[in-house]
């Protein structure tokens, strides 16, 4: 038996540029690994079985179950699986855990049934599963990332920086897709306020309050009481909160771990559900 961490991400940025002829949207971002973490285990079975500490993941509609099947499509393979999923990363919370674990889920099978199937392959397995996962292919750290979410171009290490994040218990069904739909083309934009924080990023000159997320011009409507939350963030401490992917979960970043340490202890003992993590 293999076991493996599928880790969480942020959007540093998150910029549409408009959409495709195929449906889906033309984003740039600028993605950072955070060490909020799921554990994946994989041992060779004559099936493929996924079971969860959270019961209601195990369907065939979970993507570590998906990124099964379709390796299996593709490949004819017959073999199976038992896979076990432990989760950390809080669900629906725009911090990629699903596809997180999907990404581990093609590499560990890729292996574990002797696929042979090369890194790019697998990124055009991953984009079809979901957009964020060809990113989480390439492991830790930090990426430039383009087009439908297949073109990730990695960066030099992140500075370390501690991440406290809420998340709300705001439920949205069909949240990504609903969050798209909810943009309008004049909210689109060129991909500059990621060429710009790139940019000094690569001179060592990274700021936070920087970080742009265009989901933020329609999260305050789409998640009722996210904006309470923001406010309860603020009054904790944090002096710039951010929308982490489509949502609904809000972050802050700072140098200082005994700042950090403090303004999530601020937001527990609030009955805030909140977590610390750092940047990898």
């Amino acid at each position: 038996m293999s076991t493996i961490l599928a880790y969480a991400k942020i959007n540093l940025t998150l910029e549409v540029i408009g959409q495709r002829e195929d449906g889906y949207h033309e984003i740039r971002s600028l993605m950072q690994v955070i060490d909020l973490q799921d554990t994946l285990s994989f041992q060779l079975e004559e099936h493929l079985l996924l079971t969860s500490n959270l019961p209601e993941l195990v369907s065939p509609d979970n993507l570590v179950v998906k990124a099964a099947r379709l390796l299996q499509e593709v490949t004819q393979s017959k073999k199976g699986a038992l896979i076990s999923l432990e989760k950390g990363i809080p669900i629906a919370s725009g911090l990629g855990g699903g596809a997180s674990d999907a990404a581990l889920a093609l590499q560990a099978l890729n292996k574990l049934w002797r696929l042979r199937l090369s890194r790019q392959a697998l990124t055009e397995l991953a984009i079809k599963l979901g957009s964020d996962i060809p990113f989480f292919l390439c492991g830790k750290g930090t990426a430039l990332i383009e087009g439908r979410g297949e073109r990730v171009t990695p960066l030099p290490p992140f500075p370390k920086h501690w991440v406290i994040l809420i998340k709300p218990p705001i439920e949205v069904p069909d949240k990504t897709r609903r969050m798209y739909a909810s943009l309008k083309p004049s909210m689109f934009t060129s991909g500059q306020a990621t060429q710009r924080l790139v940019e000094l990023y690569r001179r060592g000159k990274f700021t936070s309050s920087l970080c742009y997320n265009v989901f933020e011009k329609v999260a305050f409507s789409s998640f009722p009481g996210l904006e309470k939350y923001r406010l309860r963030f603020l009054a904790a401490g944090a002096t710039s909160v951010h929308l982490a992917g489509a949502g609904p979960s809000l972050f802050t970043l700072l140098r200082d771990r005994v700042k950090a340490e403090e303004i999530y202890v601020r937001l527990k003992s609030g009955g805030v559900e909140a977590y610390l993590a750092r940047t990898l």
